[in-house]
């Protein structure tokens, strides 16, 4: 990275991916057309504001006990009762009790907020004109308990919706319970276009006009930032997710901000500058770093300097197998990133700085040098032979969710012996980026004033293979 004008963008995913929680739970894909105990149906209007009116339908087995996660835009809730009558619920801290006899929940969520909300207003409504981004988290009232055989019906109706579910041929989606609680971005009217990558598809809803980018410039950037995931994993995780790009006025960087949430299947969202031009995004990073979050299981409980070490390092890393940067500017980019992070921890331990998620420069970049000395450990113990994708790769077929414990089960499993805890506890134990100068002098890593240097050294070629890829018998 060169100067503020990169760093703001990213401090400003980081601070709120930590703040706000990126990751959440990912579920198997659900059964279909199961009976349903609730139905929501979502009408998009733009009078007297744009807003989402929305009405659940209840039946004697629906719960009782309602939750809004961030209730601050509904003033009421109307119940409405088998005999006509209707009458405004209490909200209290977002809670809402529906007494027995009641049929219908009515609310409006407005899409607009009247101050300025700044990157806040990312999960609770943006956008211009008939063209929508919010979380679902934000506007969705739901079950304060989900039981795993809750079955949901939703619809959307007064706009093309972009959520990330499929509906049926009827247009309506058929949901799990857990799909209110993780229910991922949302989108409503805007564009449409279509990235494929191999197999795999992203649905992308561009919310809004851009002053010099054609909607084809957008679905490009995206697909070879997924194409880039296949430097990592040997296919795209997904068969399928969605992307929400939104244009923020009087900005030009490429991608601001952006953000993953374990709906099912995920959903990312992106603040693009509206003014940016299509070879801005050659040096984007954004989008590769939320995608690149698809590449692990969701660890639970949540362990972020590990899994936002992760895609941090792979950032850097499959931009250089891709031919995007050069292996120089990968290494420059990392090297520029520890130093950050190393400024931030101080003297602390690395225990000690994870421990702190708000110290953002410290968690990211710690995790992303444990994730470097990982990689290369298990090239080293193997003899070139396995790497830390591999890590990966077996634990998708582990399932999508994973601890700490199982994600170095897996560790030891691709480097046929104990590694994991034993580096873990060492790296834990002494002050962060204290080993740093060492790896890198290994590696043939040189730091001058100038900029980074790469020659030979005891572990050099350890280092190319970091950067050059998978071999060719493994690319898939």
């Amino acid at each position: 990275m060169d100067g503020l004008k990169t760093m703001v963008p990213r401090a400003v995913l980081l601070f709120l991916a930590l703040t706000l929680g990126a990751c959440a739970t990912a579920r198997p894909s659900l059964p279909r057309r199961e009976p349903a105990a609730l139905r929501y149906n979502v009408a998009y209007s733009r009078e007297p504001a744009p807003g989402l009116d929305v009405e659940i339908v209840l039946l004697p087995s629906s719960p009782r006990d309602f939750l809004f996660r961030e209730p601050e835009r509904v003033d009421s809730v109307w119940a409405w009762h088998e005999d006509g009558s209707a009458r405004s619920l209490r909200l209290q801290d977002g809670a809402v009790h529906v007494s027995s006899g009641t049929r219908f929940l009515r609310y409006r969520y407005p899409l607009a907020s009247s101050s300025k909300g700044g990157h806040r207003s990312f999960f609770s409504g943006m956008g211009e004109g008939d063209a929508w981004h919010v979380a679902g988290k934000a506007y969705l009232l739901r079950p304060r308990s989900v039981t795993p055989d809750l079955r949901v019906e939703f619809t959307v109706s007064g706009t093309d919706p972009l959520l990330p579910w499929l509906a049926d041929d009827a247009g309506v989606y058929h949901l799990r319970g857990e799909d209110l609680v993780d229910s991922g971005f949302h989108g409503f009217g805007g564009r449409r276009c279509e990235a494929r990558v191999g197999a795999s598809v992203l649905d992308v809803a561009l919310l809004g006009h851009f002053t010099h980018l054609k909607d084809a410039d957008v679905c490009a950037w995206l697909a070879q930032a997924a194409r880039e995931v296949g430097t990592v994993r040997k296919t795209f995780p997904h068969p399928r997710i969605t992307v929400r790009v939104v244009p923020v006025p009087g900005e030009a960087e490429p991608a601001l901000f952006g953000m993953v949430q374990w709906s099912s299947p995920p959903s990312i969202s992106i603040l693009v500058g509206q003014d940016t031009t299509a070879a801005s995004f050659t040096g984007d990073w954004v989008a590769l770093h939320e995608m690149l979050h698809l590449t692990h299981p969701t660890l639970m409980p949540r362990v972020a300097w590990l899994t936002e070490g992760l895609a941090t390092y792979y950032t850097e890393v499959a931009r250089a197998r891709s031919g995007r940067q050069t292996a120089q500017s990968a290494w420059q980019e990392l090297t520029e990133g520890f130093a950050r992070g190393r400024s931030a921890a101080g003297s602390r331990t690395m225990a000690e700085v994870v421990a702190q998620e708000r110290n953002w420069l410290g968690v990211y970049w710690t995790g992303a040098l444990f994730a470097l000395h990982l990689d290369v450990e298990l090239r080293r113990v193997t003899h070139g032979q396995r790497r830390l994708d591999d890590v990966l790769e077996l634990l998708a077929t582990r399932g999508p969710t994973s601890s700490l414990a199982g994600f170095g089960a897996a560790v030891d499993a691709v480097a046929g012996q104990p590694l994991f805890d034993a580096l873990l506890a060492h790296q834990l134990s002494v002050p962060a980026f204290s080993d740093l100068d060492s790896l890198l002098n290994r590696l043939g890593v040189q730091i001058d004033p100038g900029g980074v240097k790469l020659q030979a050294a005891p572990e050099s070629a350890l280092r190319e293979a970091v950067d050059g890829g998978r071999p060719s018998e493994d690319a898939g």
